[in-house]
């Protein structure tokens, strides 16, 4: 009787979670989330998909492939995305987070939001929802930008803006990127500072772009923004210039674009196009080792001489 019990209780929808237990979930995550992108989308499976099953496996993976159509990081837009199913645009602002792609057969018992449940209605793709939203981040962006004073702060607004618009693959995409621009062109770090950065943000829960909240904070550190007698108030504002940039495109593109998405999900057409985009991610991540580990393993070596300076 308990066994016919059990598989039945299986076989039955969870019940819709309140904003706050959504709430308490994403702060949670946000603590254990560790491992980066990878780690984090994992953890969001075992718990969304297989364990409460807010979400079905298919309708988690057709998110996810969006994501990682889109620049920025994959594992926080997969977060905004499944809030904004749960509760609408609250449910996607909340808590910033940081796997496998493409298709599953796997079941884990009928999901809150699953291959054969109705369009919710606030997922529906509206213009006046569209316009107002662009209108609103533009509106954000543009209030924000003219507060920055010229110079570093205002170089580290359109750097991040830009680094959230052009590094399609996800936040392995990103690294290099920041990279670039942050060591090499303002030289606001040197390499083995942006390496320390990244093993410190690998050792801490959440998205693994949070290195360019530590590339802005050393480098408005050390560009003395406020004077020799204020530097951690330049790093904090260093820093938060970086976050606020690198992250607000993010939530535009899925709040804007998952209503289009969302009416998709059955539609071959447009499924298997996004199921074919992780090919291409694996070679951003072998960019990536191969550009950090060129750099860990030769510290003081120069792209004029790749291999000098020593092998650490």
């Amino acid at each position: 009787m308990n066994d016919q019990t059990t598989a039945h209780t299986a076989q039955l929808r969870p019940a819709h979670p309140t904003f706050r237990e959504a709430f308490l979930y994403w702060l949670k995550l946000g603590f254990i989330s560790f491992g980066g992108p990878a780690g984090q989308i994992a953890i969001m499976h075992q718990e969304l998909v297989e364990k409460r099953r807010w979400i079905s496996e298919h309708r988690f993976l057709h998110a996810l492939n969006y994501c990682m159509l889109l620049p920025g990081p994959e594992a926080q837009q997969l977060a905004i995305y499944i809030g904004w199913l749960l509760h609408r645009t609250w449910g996607g602002n909340k808590f910033k987070v940081g796997g496998g792609h493409g298709a599953s057969n796997k079941q884990y018992g009928p999901a809150l939001i699953d291959d054969d449940t109705p369009p919710i209605a606030h997922t529906r793709f509206r213009w006046s929802y569209l316009i107002t939203l662009l209108v609103v981040a533009l509106a954000l962006w543009t209030a924000a930008m003219l507060m920055l004073p010229a110079g570093t702060l205002n170089d580290m607004g359109e750097f991040f803006t830009k680094a959230a618009l052009v590094t399609f693959g996800g936040a392995y995409a990103v690294l290099p990127f920041v990279y670039q621009g942050g060591v090499e062109h303002y030289q606001w770090l040197t390499g083995t500072q942006m390496i320390d950065g990244l093993a410190l943000v690998q050792t801490m829960p959440g998205p693994l772009v949070m290195v360019a909240s530590f590339v802005g904070f050393v480098g408005a550190w050390t560009k003395e923004i406020f004077g020799p007698d204020a530097l951690l108030l330049a790093g904090f504002a260093g820093a938060s210039v970086a976050t606020f940039f690198t992250f607000l495109p993010s939530f535009v593109f899925i709040l804007a674009g998952a209503p289009l998405v969302e009416s998709t999900h059955g539609d071959l057409k447009f499924t298997a196009p996004l199921t074919g985009i992780t090919a291409a991610v694996v070679g951003v991540i072998l960019n990536l080792a191969l550009i950090f580990g060129w750099y860990v393993i030769f510290p003081h070596a120069t792209e004029a001489a790749p291999f000098s300076g020593g092998f650490e």
